[in-house]
């Protein structure tokens, strides 16, 4: 019954001050990072809050599209069912965009028994977590998210900055960490970071990345990861507002443009122990250069082990795997290095208390909370079984990445279906249903005749 009060209480907390809501958007992510859900009239606040409510279950599993997968269930096929559903504690914020005064928080769902739903996102990253919980080690975690603001009033897919000044003509060239560029999307960036203020999202630096229109925004560190991922899919909601409000489209998907940079989704991960010290910078074995133990080579030893079977993760799309190209700078092989962003795992500059990995692999358009669960089973299975990493690509070495992860989907979607290791950290039903969902997408996609298809054939074959 207190936790029940607890969020009644939130929610009266909130409207005091932020103002009495009209309505509440209450939010899921779905299998793709999708954000679904329902809206709530104020009549029904002291309801949703003490009671819960029930919602469909195969919400968390359906398609990119919206749509349900035959043979998956809680679809059609077993009559849609409902289950238990509650909020989740902590997560009501106001909705600075909406235009009437509107809350806005997360909500989980439960099996009939209240045992948390296994295909719940959230669930699949709390199970990949647990292994380190009982060793008393928690991670401490940070999302960069890249995305294009595209130009939202015209029909064809541009960049919507930066412009030759005078012009309606996009600046040619990278230009990238151009300060000019972030002065001429000021306002979308003084809404985005007040915004994220409002609803504790720890938003941090913005940069102009390598491309015409191309951006970063980082999130703070923060020892739960689950809240995390919560914030990096509040940001993405965050961002596309913000760019509607501007005039822009913001775009998240891993490669819109052929020949410019994709977007990632980079994660970096330290681990501390019940003391509060650095996991990583702990323990008898030490390198030279930086001053860290074993532990953190075979971390890393387990996501490059793990990486090809976890490609379907990271590049869940069929957009994603355009982005899987040595040719551009793409994470496509299975290293790892110290300062060097060429490479797959990057071990950043830092010192024996921030002592960290960045998993630079994953696209913009994967779901946050998967792949920080198949990055944090990657990282336990390689401590537990002390896998060598192998040699380490030095500071400032030239190389020329090659290609040793899937990068056509069906090949990804079969390595994955044939790990046992995921399995065991993700579940072994959620493993299964992601696959049956990603095959039913990719043999969709590759049905479909595309204006190529006309374009290369129609009048020579």
């Amino acid at each position: 019954m207190a936790k029940k009060k607890s969020l009644l209480s939130e929610l009266r907390a909130a409207e005091r001050k932020h103002g009495q809501f009209e309505s509440l958007d209450l939010l899921i992510p779905d299998l793709s990072g999708i954000l679904r859900g329902k809206r709530v009239r104020r009549r029904e606040f002291d309801k949703v809050t003490r009671d819960g409510f029930v919602f469909c279950a195969g919400t968390t599993l359906l398609n990119s599209l919206g749509e349900v997968t035959s043979g998956v269930p809680y679809g059609a096929d077993d009559g849609d069912p409902d289950l238990p559903a509650r909020m989740v504690p902590a997560s009501i914020v106001p909705v600075p965009w909406a235009g009437k005064p509107m809350g806005q928080a997360f909500f989980r769902i439960d099996d009939a028994d209240g045992s948390p739903f296994f295909a719940d996102p959230r669930t699949v990253l709390e199970n990949a977590l647990r292994p380190f919980a009982k060793r008393g080690i928690r991670p401490v975690v940070a999302t960069e998210l890249e995305f294009y603001l595209l130009d939202g009033r015209r029909e064809n897919i541009v960049a919507g900055t930066p412009k030759v000044p005078g012009t309606d003509r996009v600046q040619p060239g990278a230009q990238v960490y151009l300060p000019d560029d972030l002065f001429e999307v000021e306002g979308f960036l003084d809404d985005v970071y007040d915004w994220c203020a409002l609803q504790n999202v720890p938003a941090e630096a913005a940069i102009s990345e390598y491309s015409p229109g191309q951006f970063e925004i980082n999130l703070h560190h923060i020892g739960d990861a689950v809240l995390a991922c919560d914030h990096a899919v509040m940001l993405k909601r965050i961002i596309k507002a913000a760019a509607r409000k501007h005039g822009f489209i913001a775009c998240f998907m891993a490669k819109p443009f052929e020949e410019d940079a994709g977007n990632g989704l980079h994660i970096h991960m330290s681990l501390v122990d019940k003391d509060g010290r650095n996991y990583f910078s702990q323990g008898k074995e030490k390198m030279a250069l930086p001053p860290f133990s074993a532990r953190l080579r075979h971390a890393v030893g387990g996501l490059l082990k793990l990486m090809p079977e976890s490609t379907a993760i990271f590049a869940p799309n069929a957009n994603s795997y355009r982005r899987l190209r040595p040719d551009m700078f793409a994470p496509v092989e299975p290293n790892w290095g110290v300062n060097h962003r060429v490479v797959s795992v990057r071990v950043p500059e830092s010192d024996e208390n921030n002592l960290r990995f960045e998993h630079r692999v994953a696209g913009a358009d994967a779901n946050p909370y998967l792949v920080m669960a198949a990055v944090v089973a990657g990282a336990h299975y390689g401590i537990k079984n002390r896998i060598d990493p192998g040699r380490m690509v030095q500071q400032g070495e030239a190389i020329v990445p090659k290609l040793r992860i899937p990068n056509r989907w069906d090949q990804a979607l079969d390595r994955f279906a044939r790990s046992k290791v995921l399995r065991e950290y993700l579940g072994e039903d959620y493993c299964r249903y992601y696959t049956m969902v990603r095959r039913a997408e990719s043999a969709r996609f590759h049905n479909a005749v595309a204006p190529l298809d006309f374009d290369w054939y129609l009048r020579s074959v």
